[in-house]
């Protein structure tokens, strides 16, 4: 996974696989989903997202614990 925020755009993008896109949509004004040729989403894209995400140029990553 990548996790791309360019901000001569202000677009921040979260690739999920390196697969060709076959189809996009724009879900909500403003957030694109791709989606390869099988129906998987593999990436998704936000416009203007210095006004739609607390911090663009930063990110937290997690791995939840499980819990026995």
């Amino acid at each position: 996974m990548r996790v791309i925020y360019d901000p001569a755009t202000d677009t921040l993008t979260v690739i999920l696989a390196e697969t060709p896109v076959a189809e996009s949509d724009e879900d909500k004004p403003g957030v694109i989903l791709d989606y390869d040729a099988g129906g998987s989403l593999v990436s998704l894209e936000i416009l203007d997202a210095s006004h739609r995400v607390a911090v663009p140029t930063g990110i937290e990553y997690q791995v939840m614990q499980r819990v026995a």
